[in-house]
């Protein structure tokens, strides 16, 4: 997961380059590349044939092409890493990969409230651990928001927010709550936290290890 972080971040960073060497160079760039999607801009860029002609322009096709290129370059040790981590993932918790297909409504998991934490530290919920506790209201006049809990594993958290970010897209259930909890007068902020609480759930029992 750190290599393949590495390896996103690496990429984004380049394609940030290129868009940036797009919008600031010669109208004729400008105008081919500036409204691609990111798929599309790194393979066209890639495949530039720069002509010599004046030099600004010269020398910035060249290198948009060269940050296309590099731009490419990751995409393989992604696909590399994604297939390691799929073999990590089913050795160790197979079950993960089955939760997406199912898509279960959001509801309260009492049993999996609270586990014990094998550093000594006294039972926590898994919510808590991945820094999705309830958070407590803090009034401002006639606002009230919720203060940011900093604790917590904060990958973990990142994960459950592409999990709802998912859901909330292709997810017939976890739409239909959203609508609901909308009618009801929550914000987007709202809905999502308490989705993420609900994943969390959902998710943590099949992060421990099988019986035997």
């Amino acid at each position: 997961m750190v290599a393949r972080r590495g390896a996103i971040r690496e990429r984004t960073r380049t394609i940030n380059r290129a868009r940036a060497l797009v919008l600031t160079g010669p109208d004729d760039l400008r105008t081919r590349f500036a409204w691609h999607a990111t798929a599309a801009l790194v393979a066209r860029i890639a495949s530039l044939r720069p002509r010599p002609g004046d030099v600004p322009g010269y020398a910035t096709r060249v290198a948009v092409r060269e940050l296309g290129r590099r731009a490419v370059f990751p995409d393989g040790r992604l696909q590399r890493l994604g297939v390691l981590i799929a073999l990590l993932v089913i050795a160790r918790a197979p079950g993960l990969l089955a939760l997406y297909e199912s898509a279960l409504r959001p509801r309260r998991c009492y049993s999996s409230r609270r586990e014990t934490i094998p550093d000594g530290s006294g039972p926590r919920s898994p919510g808590r651990i991945c820094a999705r506790p309830p958070r407590s209201p803090h009034r401002r006049g006639k606002v009230i928001r919720h203060r940011l809990n900093p604790g917590g594993d904060r990958q973990a958290n990142h994960a459950l927010w592409r999990i709802v970010f998912t859901r909330m897209g292709s997810g017939p259930a976890t739409r239909a709550y959203v609508e609901r909890r909308t009618g009801e007068g929550k914000s987007k902020a709202e809905i999502i936290r308490c989705l993420k609480r609900y994943v969390a759930r959902e998710v943590y029992p099949h992060l421990r290890p099988a019986a035997g």
